[in-house]
């Protein structure tokens, strides 16, 4: 059963930002000041088995590092929108080449750039340390914080919602 209060049987699509959602808040930096950013590797088995279940995942950021593009396709994301200034901007793009309607889209987002896109997608997801403005705009707010985990929950219960968790293809990388 669900603690998400929307109609799961809807989402065709997940999209996330990174800082604050798929990595921690706090990051370290290199000796040469490029951040350094932890990944969830159950965020990460989920993102992919979305993808291979037939799902659309995205990823809209404002960060520009060639990590997050390389980590992210090697998950069979397509999507990877970086350096994004203006996310809503992304969000239509998105939409316009793939088709999806903004109730079919779970938008995971945690401070103010992320703010239109999540009024504007069907489920809003704000991870449980997000910025106080984005819970107060989220449908569902993650027990898990930015970096742990908050993919693989709303993910797990879309996919358990749909029937569609617990297939072959969850079986291996």
């Amino acid at each position: 059963m669900s603690s998400i209060n929307y109609d799961l049987s809807k989402i065709k699509s997940f999209i996330f930002d990174i800082d604050g959602v798929l990595s921690p808040n706090s990051i370290p930096m290199s000796p040469e000041g490029e951040p350094m950013r932890m990944v969830n590797i159950k965020d990460g088995f989920a993102i992919n088995l979305a993808v291979k279940c037939g799902y659309g995942v995205a990823i809209i950021t404002g960060a520009d590092t060639e990590n997050i593009r390389k980590r992210f396709s090697r998950l069979g994301v397509k999507h990877i929108y970086m350096k994004s200034s203006i996310k809503i901007h992304d969000l239509n793009d998105y939409m316009q080449q793939t088709g999806y309607k903004p109730e079919e889209i779970i938008y995971s987002g945690d401070d103010l750039p992320d703010y239109h896109v999540m009024k504007t997608v069907g489920l809003a997801v704000a991870p449980a340390d997000a910025a106080h403005e984005i819970r107060g705009i989220a449908q569902y707010i993650s027990h898990c914080k930015g970096g742990d985990g908050v993919a693989r929950d709303v993910i797990e219960q879309v996919m358990k919602a749909q029937g569609t968790w617990m297939g072959e293809e969850a079986f291996g990388w």
